[in-house]
Order: structure tokens, then C-alpha cells, then sequence
């Protein structure tokens, strides 16, 4: 554990690295900072617990010390529906940042819901849930977090969708730009699982800090290796959807060779979080699985 002066340390560092991290990037973990040649990273999305936290067997406070302790991760990916009613709780956060440091856990991002249609075809529904949002941009930036990933939800025709979409997108990049957080969307249901929609809606809001957040799961009328391919120009994060894995360690449904060539190919090497979503197998045994499934990937691409 941080001493006190060393736990001070670590968030001053991590707070100034927010100030200057790059558009395209995360923001680095002391113990990462030195160059690597691991063509990506591995964090760990907090939705892989989601049932261990329901249940009340695990606190969100203790996701940090998790994720280290027994996973050997040093980032990790928060959902904001896990502390929902904290977002503004100035105390609460600083003991997320506590623990955090003490575990030498860096804090990479908080996927939201639940807080309103970005693309709202209503202008007055549409602000609302652009206001929403910024407080999870104030939480995200207490946290050291680079980025808040969002939903591109809306109504309509396509055209009419994306240009709305693109609306609110670019009012909340604004917001979250001036305080250094990136705002990005995953392939997370609707017109947002067609790459070639989504790919519309960047090019309309046309903003640095305007990104995606390619899953491998999520695409269901759309090929999902070309969905991986559309997004990865604005990629800031990607999720490493799994579901289950047969005797050799493989992907059963997902081909993760394929789908890390993709990723590395197109010069990402910032953080990957690991998202097990299976039902045979336990949550933590899924999460494992995943992990060297991941390492192993990743050292064929190394070599």
C-alpha cells in the first residue's frame, strides 16, 4: 500500500498527465509509463462483474483493488449505473481515487447510461440529456479518467438520426473537451451497431475528442469485423466482448485473432478491457479466460 506522501504523489501525477494526454490516447499509469513494445494494453470493464456487484458479494469500491489483486490488471473501466448516485459526491470519488492509488490502478474510463438520448429528435429532451451527462464529464476528469464512453441513441430516418446524434455528440465533446475528456460512442444497439452509420455521425461531428469505442460483440445485422474495421479511425478504447471459450481457449463465437489484427493494424496500442458477458461460465473464470486468451494474442502479434 502508498504511503500517504507516495498516494499524493500518484494522483498529483495522474492529474497533470490528464491535463496533456494525447487527443487519440489514455492517459498512462505510473507503472506503464515507460514505452512498451505490447502492441495494446488490457484493462478490465467493470460490466464483466455486473451480476458479482448486483448481488452484493462485491462494492464498487472495491473494483479497483479487484481488478489488481485478482485479474493482475492495472486499468480499469467503470459503469456509472454502479454508482449512479455519486456522480457529484466530491467524498465518494475521493475514496475511489484512494483506493485506486493504493492498488496502483489507473482509472481509463466511465461507459454511461441511463442518462437521456444524445440524439433525442425533441431539441429540449436532446439538451436535457446533453446536460445529463456532464457530470459524469466532472467525475470523469476527479478521476483521472481520459474519457466517458456514451450512446448514440435517437429516432428517425437515417439521415435524420445522425445528423441528430451528431448534435448532441458535438455539444457534450465541447463540454468534455474543455476539461480534457474524450466523449465516445460504442456500438451499443440501434443505428449505432452499423459501422457505416456510426462512421457518418465522426465525419458530422468532426472533433478531436469526438472517438468510438469498437465492441466485438455488439453488431447484429452488420458484419461485425467490418464494423471493427469502420470505427477503428476513431478509436479510443476498444471492448473485448466474450461470451465463452471451448477446450483449446478459444473464442466460440468470436475469432479474436482476426479481430486484434484489425485493431493492431490500424495503429491502435492504447488500453483493451476485457468484457466477459457469457452465462456458462462464472463471471471471474470467464474474466481469466478472456485475459490469456488476450496475452496469448497479443504475443503472437509481438513476435
Amino acid at each position: 500500500m502508498l504511503d500517504p506522501l507516495s498516494r499524493r504523489q500518484f494522483l498529483s501525477r495522474a492529474s497533470g498527465a490528464a491535463a496533456g494526454a494525447v487527443l487519440a490516447g489514455c492517459l498512462p499509469h505510473p507503472a506503464a509509463a515507460q514505452p512498451t513494445q505490447a502492441p495494446f494494453k488490457i484493462s478490465l470493464a467493470q460490466w464483466s462483474l455486473h451480476r458479482t456487484l448486483r448481488s452484493g458479494q462485491l462494492d464498487h469500491l472495491d473494483f479497483a483493488r479487484t481488478a489488481r489483486r485478482d485479474f493482475g490488471l492495472e486499468a480499469v473501466e467503470y459503469v456509472n449505473t454502479f454508482f449512479k448516485a455519486r456522480a457529484a459526491d466530491a467524498g465518494y470519488l475521493a475514496e475511489m481515487n484512494r483506493r485506486a492509488a493504493d492498488h496502483g490502478v489507473y482509472q481509463h474510463l466511465i461507459m454511461i447510461d441511463a442518462e437521456g438520448a444524445l440524439g433525442d429528435p425533441d431539441p429540449e429532451r436532446r439538451r436535457s440529456a446533453v446536460e445529463n451527462h456532464h457530470k459524469w464529464v466532472e467525475a470523469a476528469a476527479t478521476l483521472g479518467c481520459a474519457t466517458i464512453r456514451v450512446n448514440a441513441e435517437s429516432n428517425g430516418t437515417w439521415e435524420e438520426q445522425q445528423k441528430l446524434a451528431a448534435d448532441g455528440l458535438s455539444r457534450l465533446t465541447e463540454y468534455g473537451a474543455a476539461r480534457n475528456i474524450n466523449v465516445i460512442v460504442e456500438n451499443h444497439g440501434g443505428l449505432s451497431s452499423n459501422g457505416t452509420w456510426l462512421s457518418g455521425v465522426m465525419k458530422l461531428v468532426n472533433h478531436p475528442r469526438c472517438g468510438t469505442l469498437p465492441d466485438f460483440g455488439n453488431f447484429y445485422e452488420y458484419d461485425r469485423y467490418q464494423g471493427v474495421t469502420d470505427m477503428m479511425p476513431w478509436a479510443k478504447a476498444v471492448s473485448a466482448k466474450s461470451y465463452d471459450f471451448d477446450g483449446g481457449g478459444e473464442e466460440t463465437t468470436l475469432d479474436f485473432h482476426r479481430f486484434l489484427r484489425i485493431v493492431t493494424g490500424a495503429g491502435f496500442r492504447s488500453w483493451i478491457g476485457v468484457e466477459y458477458e457469457g452465462n456458462r461460465l462464472p463471471e471471474r473464470e470467464g474474466i481469466t479466460r478472456t485475459i490469456t486468451l488476450l496475452e496469448r494474442v497479443r504475443a503472437e502479434l509481438a513476435g
